[in-house]
């Protein structure tokens, strides 16, 4: 059984609060907000966000060229960033890491930032790299199942896990219609890295019980990319807290009960967290045996929806309060899927 050996998270340089989204779009848009859109905007359940450029980028036209370059960028230092961090906490070198994997849907690169990063950081050249694309928002626990998987391949290996997401590359205000402004409110940047192993001492550090994941049919249109003139178009159906209510909660419990497992077993669940009417959809379903998930609720509050490793971030903010429960990981994605895993922390498993 492998191990999650560490979590690290980087971010870019920009800082941004809600305010000062509010007033990016009112400039955008030429004239005040209407207030019931700015009411919506205002209540996503975000204080500050971090993006990859100066906010007054984001208001010209930009080509996908432009956007590849940014990805290239500031996406292959956060990367680097995040992982030089995971290996530094798990006491490992780059020359001891067999594998790669990286998670994005918000950009590609030929080849791939993983590729690039052999020689940057001085990664054997055998080292095996794994680019993924296309998970969304799943991403950040699809990716961990992956890694988990690989760890424990071959007789055991370490794996490298990065997630990286630059959901500001989507804005486009030349397409200044409500689904726009919402995901202008909502969506930001970040990388997250983390480190599976499956050598050495098994034990004394936490382990993944399970994964589980379900696709349902005809929902392809709730979330995903439509391709544009100049970049990423996004597809976000304004249901999915319903969703959360309607169809995750059975599949959650379906999941729990084949593991053995109540809600009240659990400790503080790592959940991506969408947006605010979705944390709350979330809380209603854990609730009473659950008190809340303020982890998901801060990393929410200060970092807005990163896609992919937003739920990395929750995991390494519940991690560092040396949890002795068993931890849910959930996220909803594209597809429309949900995946799910348990971790438990040392000594549980």
């Amino acid at each position: 059984m492998s191990q999650l050996k560490s979590i690290a998270t980087a971010l870019p340089d920009y800082k941004i609060s809600q305010d000062d989204v509010l007033a990016v779009l009112a400039k955008a848009r030429g004239s005040a907000l209407p207030e019931r859109l700015k009411q919506i905007l205002g209540n996503s359940g975000i204080d500050e966000r971090y993006i990859a450029c100066e906010p007054d980028y984001y208001l010209e036209q930009r080509s996908w060229p432009e956007r590849a370059g940014v990805y290239d960028q500031v996406g292959r230092a956060l990367a680097q960033r995040s992982a030089a961090a995971a290996l530094a906490k798990a006491a490992l070198q780059p020359s001891d890491i067999d594998v790669i994997v990286m998670i994005s849907t918000t950009g590609t690169m030929t080849p791939s930032i993983p590729c690039r990063l052999i020689e940057a950081m001085g990664f054997r050249q055998s080292v095996q790299t794994v680019p993924v694309f296309g998970y969304g928002c799943a991403g950040g626990i699809l990716g961990l199942r992956l890694a988990n998987d690989l760890a424990d391949a071959n007789g055991g290996q370490n794996v490298l896990l990065i997630s990286l997401e630059l959901c500001s590359l989507s804005y486009d205000y030349s397409q200044f219609d409500k689904k726009n402004m919402i995901a202008t409110a909502l969506f930001a940047d970040g990388c997250a890295a983390a480190l599976m192993s499956g050598k050495g001492e098994q034990g004394d550090r936490p382990s993944f019980r399970a994964f589980g994941q379900k696709t349902w049919p005809d929902t392809r249109d709730m979330m995903g990319w439509d391709i544009g003139d100049t970049g990423f178009d996004l597809v976000l159906a304004r249901d999915i807290p319903t969703f959360v209510t309607k169809d995750f909660t059975p599949f959650c419990d379906a999941f729990l009960n084949d593991q053995g497992l109540e809600k009240s077993d659990l400790g503080e669940p790592a959940c991506h967290p969408g947006g605010g009417r979705v944390v709350e959809a979330l809380e209603d379903y854990f609730a009473p045996e659950l008190a809340g998930i303020p982890a998901t609720r801060d990393v929410l509050k200060y970092h807005g929806n990163m896609s992919s490793p937003t739920v990395l971030f929750v995991l390494e903010k519940i991690l560092r309060g040396n949890p002795k429960k068993p931890i849910l990981l959930t996220a909803l994605g594209p597809g429309f899927t949900s995946v799910l895993g348990i971790l438990d922390p040392v000594g549980e498993n």
